[in-house]
């Protein structure tokens, strides 16, 4: 098996020329700026990505990373990782740990970016031993559990609201990752009982057969709510065709991981879409 074969794809829009990443216009152009992205495991693999293109492009420039600090670059650019699954708060209540609905405590490590990426979906569907919380607690109500869908339309616009009262736009650009999908499930592009494992090519054709995560739905409807300009880097349809891009294949690790990205791969577009949005 050819390990790089993930790697001889690329994706490219049909109605415009993608620019080419430049690691030092990016550095220079953003010389002294902090950037933050916010969420979970998905947001660390597009920041990873980003690191390692920065680096690619100044190898010889100096690169600073303490373990659990942001990664500084000597042309005053800073990378910062900040992980919450939610968005939204999990505290610590007497019935247990609760997913709170309306509480953005965590936003105060937010404040003083000038780029914020953030992302949250992938954490909200996961139950039993994988499940990060106990209870949901939405406004003086505690439920055992809720539609996810509503929880997390519930969640992503506490978030919304924490943006429209905390961000200045004319000091911080606010960019939402869109919703990273996954491939456990082959019935959605009409091969069943197969996942991404063993899967070598990306799917053909502008579309997805199954159509969009509902969940893009709710980010759309949400981001169309908000005051403050959100840009959306809508990354699901061009991610949903690369089956082939996820570490079951070439991991060599047990068990299927049909929700992250190898890299360098998929989430290094993901970085060009955001260096075309900041500079085009």
């Amino acid at each position: 098996m050819d390990k790089k074969q993930f790697l001889q794809y690329s994706w490219k829009p049909d109605s415009c020329n993608l620019p080419r990443f430049d690691g030092v216009n990016f550095l220079g152009k953003l010389k002294g700026k902090k950037i933050m992205f916010v969420g979970d495991s998905l947001s660390l693999n597009m920041w990873e990505s980003l690191a390692c293109m920065v680096q690619a492009s100044v190898p010889n420039s100096k690169t600073t990373y303490v373990r659990r600090d942001p990664l500084s670059f000597d042309y005053g650019v800073t990378l910062y990782m900040y992980r919450t699954p939610y968005l939204v708060d999990i505290v610590r209540e007497t019935v247990g740990a609760v997913l709170n609905l309306g509480s953005i405590n965590g936003g105060n490590a937010w404040k003083g970016m000038d780029l914020l990426i953030f992302n949250t979906w992938h954490w909200w569907t996961h139950k039993g031993q994988s499940q990060a919380w106990d209870y949901i607690r939405d406004g003086s109500e505690v439920y055992e559990d809720m539609d996810r869908l509503v929880a997390f339309n519930k969640g992503l616009t506490t978030w919304a609201n924490w943006v429209d009262n905390n961000v200045d736009p004319n000091i911080t650009k606010v960019f939402f990752q869109g919703i990273s999908p996954t491939h456990y499930e082959g019935r959605e592009w009409n091969q069943p009982n197969k996942n991404c494992n063993g899967e070598l090519e990306p799917l053909s054709g502008p579309t997805y057969p199954a159509g969009a995560p509902p969940a893009a739905a709710v980010v759309n409807k949400v981001l169309g709510t908000m005051k403050n300009p959100v840009y959306l880097l809508d990354i699901t349809t061009l991610s949903q065709l690369r089956k082939d891009a996820h570490p079951s294949t070439y991991g060599g690790l047990s068990g299927n991981d049909c929700s992250h990205w190898c890299l360098p791969g998929l989430p290094d577009t993901w970085n060009h879409l955001l260096y075309a949005a900041l500079f085009m």
